[in-house]
């Protein structure tokens, strides 16, 4: 029997020996078109081949491409795991023709393969055509033999294919094999057709029309193939499975969530482990390609396809992260097809074990706060859609998830009020916010743009020009003339300013003509258009007036400076803490640079100071920074770095700098940095001066922030830590070498009083450290002592009931704080009495008694808040109560 990965090779193979180019898996992140959130079939790559946009090097290919399909109009995540051959990760193997062969050569192609090379019994398949397409039905007559029954003619869309509203489009034939009459369902284009017994295996895309916008069709001059296998398919059949889950690569990940589990693969749990297996390969192959779980955009659905795992793992009884352990399984199977997910392992697995680590307390919150919601309904209810919003909004808990865990137990969620609480909250926010005005303004620079064109810019090479002003602009207005203390935006033909772009700050200076001057606050990029946004300080200025243009050197050399080390930053970054790491954001201001970057955890201070030395040894060595236009192909051929999301041209501007040997970067194999970037940047490393990390913080989940100074800004840091230090030094009268011991030994003395006087303030509390239980009440046969207490902090009070509980022996005890104006609630149960009492309840009972919402914590000890402890009687007599009611 053959195994996948057998079936994936033997694919390719056929198409190599018929003169195919073996062109390896685009990333999962489209590269070249912005409308698709992640690859979700084999022709994505070529998209802009077969538009004639791009040329390859070769006019056949074949591809085993990785796709993703999750999120937006291709979103199968709802019904993984409890069908037959739904994934949110698939691979898809295609043959492709780029105006070479056509149907005559494509039908044949796939009728060998199939019958000689897979050995599918030739009487098991049937095709489908589109119903006009009387040349694809001759083709499968003649070569297959097909009778008429066992060629559809299909009249509907199922048979034709569009890239868009316009473009390429035309017929396809799609391949079924038929499982027996033993299976129910009828072939395609009948009543039944949605049945299991016939499954389509192949589908051949026919690209020999073109779509135009008035409805009319016409002819391509150059005919294209694009044809789409899914592996998991095609190897069910080849393995006698009628279920993609039980191929021996899905069965090698099943088995691994049971053994991780200690669960039967194919027990109650059986759904468990699919969803486990599929989602496992969607979100490594994702984070492999740099997504990285986050809020937004292609991290939140990675985000959301983790938890919903997680979530299965849950269910079959993990007390612990599971996934990230059954990454080395994934990695046997298929890091030889796919080498960067063996690269990418530790990644892969940090990432999973930090997000299920994360989410295991949603988790458990969601699902008690839904049981709590659930038992408020009659059986069988749906859950409101308020309801489920409040889970989203408050404690984010998604809604998929809310709909998977209610699955299981029949019921549904009101959908439709969902999205109307969000359509509400979402009118609530637009209302709250007061706007900035620039979309009133959006016309303006679409039609100066039409106008006068894009602004040609001169920067790179000059930090001063003449220009002709061609507008003013004025509150969306364009006015002929400003005079002096008047705000205006102006446009020139042409322009040393750099516009804000690519996390790089707008340049400032000064514009001055024969009748006044205007200085330049910022300049952005509107439409292709260049605007400086000015103040009129000297005289009047008016359009058609000739202009110098200066920018502020001083203010660009310290941004340059920046800019530059930020490249660097960049890659000591991957150097450092591996290759997962992905710009995610950046600000090259004249003050100082910040970097937002794909990390799961806080960077440590030795990873901070070896990064800080790696920059400031590329600083040294003085290496040109060289800049050079080029093919976006010709980039990549040379390693150079682009931003995931990013749109690139024809050209793009490639900036190198640094060298190491073995880097294999560059046209020698020994560049440092290639980045693809539009900033600007120093002339050599050395012009950076200095480069100091300031600190690293969250931007958010998952992205890291590093903050840092160069050139004078540097020195001038380092020059106040200095002193900072030697004043230190003076208030400890020790030399500075001494510092840091000094300062040691205070605070080993300082942390022993402070736990000195939080003791003995335990015991003030305790009422001077005597016994507690003359002073206990009985209650329901348990005693039960309360206490309110003045200058205790929050964080004292476990200690504090512990203290008491001991000199109790036996009973439960409450004690309520004045934390800082507001109340802080502990309590305690000794052990012998938790089966009969909960320190839980006691905190949440004293807690709404005193205006709060409760707490948390274990049965023998508990903690909660509220805003004051003015009901202080009030919530000792509401406990008191309910353990007159439990025990």
């Amino acid at each position: 029997m053959p195994s996948l990965n057998d079936i994936r090779q033997t694919f390719l193979d056929f198409f190599a020996r018929n003169g195919h180019a073996v062109v390896d898996s685009s990333p999962l992140v489209p590269r070249n078109d912005p409308t698709l959130m992640f690859t979700n079939s084999g022709m994505v790559q070529f998209k802009n081949v077969f538009t004639g946009l791009e040329s390859r090097p070769y006019n056949r290919a074949t591809t085993a491409q990785k796709c993703v399909r999750a999120g937006g109009k291709h979103n199968d995540l709802d019904n993984v795991g409890y069908t037959a051959r739904h994934h949110t990760f698939f691979e898809m193997l295609g043959n492709f023709s780029f105006g070479d062969y056509f149907k005559s050569e494509a039908i044949p192609f796939a009728w060998e393969l199939l019958t000689r090379d897979f050995a599918i019994p030739a009487d098991r398949l049937l095709v489908t055509v589109y119903h006009t397409d009387d040349e694809a039905a001759a083709i499968w007559k003649k070569v297959a033999g097909l009778p008429d029954e066992r060629i559809i003619r299909i009249p509907t869309d199922d048979n034709f294919w569009r890239m868009g509203p316009t473009g390429p489009c035309g017929p396809s034939t799609e391949i079924f094999f038929d499982h027996g009459a033993e299976i129910w369902g009828g072939p395609p284009g009948s009543p039944d057709e949605n049945g299991d017994r016939f499954i389509e295996i192949w589908n051949l895309v026919f690209m020999q029309n073109e779509q135009h916008a008035d409805g009319s069709m016409t002819e391509l001059p150059r005919q294209s193939i694009d044809t789409g296998m899914g592996l998991e398919r095609i190897g069910a059949l080849l393995q006698g499975k009628h279920d993609n889950y039980d191929t021996d690569l899905m069965r090698a990940l099943i088995e691994a969530s049971a053994n991780a589990t200690s669960t039967d693969p194919d027990g109650p749990g059986k759904v468990h482990h699919r969803v486990i297996a599929d989602h496992l390969r969607s979100t490594s192959f994702l984070i492999a390609d740099g997504v990285m779980p986050s809020n937004d955009g292609r991290g939140y659905v990675l985000r959301r396809i983790m938890r919903r795992a997680m979530r299965h793992a849950h269910m079959l009884g993990a007390q612990d992260p599971v996934m990230h352990r059954l990454v080395p399984a994934l990695v046997r199977q298929m890091g030889a097809a796919y080498p960067e997910l063996t690269r990418a392992r530790a990644t892969i697995e940090e990432t999973l074990r930090l997000e299920e680590t994360r989410f295991r307390q949603t988790l458990e919150r969601g699902l008690r706060l839904l049981d709590d919601e659930l038992n408020r309904l009659p059986e069988g209810a749906a859950l409101p859609g308020e309801a489920a919003f409040r889970l989203y909004d408050t404690y984010g808990f998604p809604l998929d998830l809310t709909q998977d865990a209610l699955r299981e137990r029949g019921q549904a969620v009101d959908v439709a009020g969902f999205d109307a609480a969000m359509a509400e909250q979402k009118a609530k926010a637009r209302a709250a916010w007061s706007g900035s005005g620039e979309a009133a303004d959006a016309a303006i620079w679409f039609e100066l743009a039409d106008r006068h064109g894009a602004t040609e810019f001169l920067g790179y090479d000059s930090e001063a020009s003449e220009g002709a002003i061609l507008a003013l602009v004025d509150g969306g207005q364009t006015v002929e003339r400003a005079g002096e203390g008047e705000r205006v935006q102006i446009v020139v033909n042409q322009t040393p300013f750099y516009a804000e772009s690519g996390g790089q700050v707008g340049d400032t200076g000064l514009v001055k003509t024969e009748t006044g001057a205007a200085r330049v606050t910022d300049t952005r990029r509107m439409q292709g258009v260049i605007v400086h946004l000015a103040e009129v300080t000297l005289g009047e200025i008016a359009v058609g007036q000739g202009a110098q243009l200066s920018v502020d050197s001083d203010r660009r050399g310290a941004i340059r400076a920046n800019h530059s080390a930020t490249h660097l930053l960049n890659e000591a970054l991957r150097g450092a803490l591996g290759e997962h790491v992905a710009q995610k954001g950046s600000l090259n201001a004249d003050d100082r640079l910040r970097f937002d970057f794909s990390h799961g955890k806080a960077v440590t201070a030795e990873e901070l100071a070896a990064i800080e030395a790696e920059v400031n040894a590329l600083i040294r060595q003085n290496a040109p920074v060289e800049t050079r236009v080029m093919s976006p192909e010709d980039a990549r051929e040379l390693g150079a770095q682009a931003l995931f999301g990013e749109k690139y041209g024809d050209e793009v501007r490639v900036v190198s700098m640094g060298h190491r040997e073995g880097s294999e970067k560059g046209a020698n194999r020994d560049t440092y940095s290639i980045e693809l970037c539009g900033g600007t940047h120093v002339a050599r490393t050395g012009d950076i001066g200095a480069f100091v990390i300031l600190g690293d913080s969250a931007s958010s989940a998952g992205v890291r922030r590093i903050e840092a100074v160069t050139g004078e800004a540097a020195l001038a840091h380092l020059r106040a830590a200095e002193g900072r230090l030697s004043e230190i030094a003076g208030l400890l009268k020790a030399p500075v070498g001494d510092v840091v011991d000094r300062v040691k030994a205070l605070a080993d003395e300082r942390r022993a009083m402070a736990g000195e006087i939080a003791s003995l303030k335990r015991q003030l509390a305790m009422g001077g450290g005597g016994d507690a239980s003359p002073q206990a009440r009985e209650v329901g046969g348990v005693s039960f002592l309360a206490r309110r207490v003045e200058g205790v902090s929050g964080r004292d009070l476990p200690a504090l009931v512990d203290d008491m509980k001991r000199s109790l022996g036996s009973g439960a005890v409450l004690v309520l704080a004045d934390a800082g104006g507001k109340a802080a609630v502990a309590a305690g149960v000794t052990p012998d009495l938790t089966g009969r009492v909960s320190a839980v309840d006691m905190v949440r009972r004293a807690a709404e008694a005193l205006g709060g919402k409760g707490g948390g914590g274990r049965p023998d000890m508990a903690q909660g808040g509220a805003p004051s402890l003015e009901a202080a009687d009030a919530a000792i007599a509401a406990v008191e109560t309910m353990i007159g009611e439990t025990a």
